[in-house]
């Protein structure tokens, strides 16, 4: 059995796709276990970057499996513009499995996404407006629409019309918004109904299938801790739970079935949307960083909030996943800065605190507490040895580990799968 999770240990954004990408290399079967096209990833191989949303990074390889797993919000369109788009590229996608127990992302959730939060204003959550909070919304609600559901043209008809009612009393009395058309939206998922058909199964034997056969099985998720909806920055979070321990429930795998947890740690900090970032540098030391770190959303364009590494949500991360490893990317953006520092502490109101307070207001009014590290000042995207990395990247990288209590396990020098450092003796 040789199973690993890699989870995000921050805000999101901090390069899963390209440590997913990269293991996926050895990995038999690549999980997407949560979250929806809400998030996405850009990976580079062969000289050629991609932006994957919502399929598994281990597309990019021919004999590897991809899952997407029942705890995705699925949005079929979005799917298959992704499978057209890399079929065109020359990128086999055949090899692509789906849940039929995933939820389906409706015209009516995107809607409701964007004019719900637009009428949020002042408390708005920053949402990216694709319909993953509503999805996940009436699955909680026991009205949601499954895989298994679109692939029974009379059963999706059914809840269709009865969903469409509810939901368009809803657009008009709440936001003033016409109707959706049910026979333009019915046609329009039977459709993507017969293209993926061939793709759908019951996911929960066959990944279990493959865990007793001794395969590899690389577990992603998308997000990170710090939006996990019961352990981040509520309510400024996802509506699932990226932690390692969403893979238990939205890929159907029993904990003691989970063999290694990689966090993933950007070398500083980013985050996009509304809430507290402790951390945040709303300086020129912030906007060198978004600039040297092309730091704008995958997805939407975004320009990301940018700040020092804040030791204290990464050991939280660490904690709540179990993190074995970290994989550490993105170090190379620091290098011209004369200066680093990492956040290990917060002060409030004279009491030093152990750890990221649930309370908004206390979290925005904590004063970091930092140790100040010198820059090195040189290029380090061609080092391929950590021994190599010049030695106050490797001071700065070895405080990391110390203040955190998670060991180094990868260090990544820049996007393509050659800028990896590889420490760990054994990952799969």
């Amino acid at each position: 059995m040789s199973t690993i999770v890699i989870t995000g240990t921050q805000w999101g954004d901090e390069g899963k796709g390209k440590i997913v990408d990269y293991l996926a290399e050895q990995a038999d079967t690549v999980v997407r276990y949560q979250g929806g096209c809400n998030a996405g990833h850009t990976v580079v191989a062969a000289g050629e970057e991609y932006k994957l949303r919502l399929l598994p990074s281990g597309i990019l390889y021919k004999g590897t499996h991809n899952i997407i797993a029942n705890g995705v919000a699925f949005d079929p369109e979005v799917c298959l513009q992704e499978m057209d788009a890399l079929a065109s590229r020359g990128i086999d996608v055949s090899h692509i499995r789906i849940s039929d127990r995933a939820h389906v992302v409706m015209p009516y959730h995107r809607l409701m996404d964007g004019i719900g939060d637009a009428q949020r204003g002042a408390d708005k959550i920053g949402t990216t407006g694709r319909g993953i909070g509503p999805c996940y919304m009436d699955r909680d609600d026991r009205v949601g629409i499954r895989v298994c559901d679109l692939m029974d043209g009379d059963e999706f008809a059914k809840k269709l019309k009865k969903n469409l009612a509810r939901k368009n009393a809803e657009l008009a009395a709440a936001y003033d918004h016409a109707p959706l058309v049910y026979e333009e939206v019915l046609a329009e998922y039977k459709g993507y109904a017969e293209r993926l058909r061939p793709l759908v199964t019951d996911t929960i034997p066959l990944i279990n299938e493959e865990i007793a056969e001794g395969r590899k099985i690389l577990f992603e998720g998308a997000q990170a801790t710090m939006l996990d909806i019961d352990y981040g920055t509520y309510p400024y979070v996802t509506a699932s739970h990226p932690i390692s321990g969403g893979v238990t429930i939205g890929a159907g795998v029993a904990p003691k079935k989970i063999d290694t947890v990689i966090g993933v740690v950007k070398a500083y900090c980013t985050r996009v949307g509304e809430g507290p970032f402790p951390t945040e540098q709303l300086n020129d030391i912030g906007e060198e960083l978004r600039r040297a770190g092309h730091e704008f959303g995958t997805v939407t364009g975004r320009p990301r909030r940018t700040g020092w590494l804040d030791a204290v949500v990464v050991r939280h991360a660490g904690m709540l996943s179990g993190i074995d490893y970290m994989a550490v990317t993105r170090l190379d953006i620091l290098d011209g800065f004369d200066e680093i520092k990492i956040c290990t502490g917060y002060r409030h109101k004279g009491d030093v605190l152990k750890g990221v307070p649930a309370s908004l207001n206390v979290l925005a009014e904590v004063e970091p507490i930092y140790e100040t590290f010198p820059g090195w000042k040189t290029d380090i995207s061609g080092i391929r040895s950590y021994d190599a990395l010049p030695e106050n990247a490797r001071r700065y990288l070895t405080r990391m580990a110390e203040v955190t209590g998670i060991a180094l396990g990868i260090v990544s020098v820049g996007p393509s799968r050659e800028q990896t450092i590889v420490l760990a003796e054994k990952l799969f």
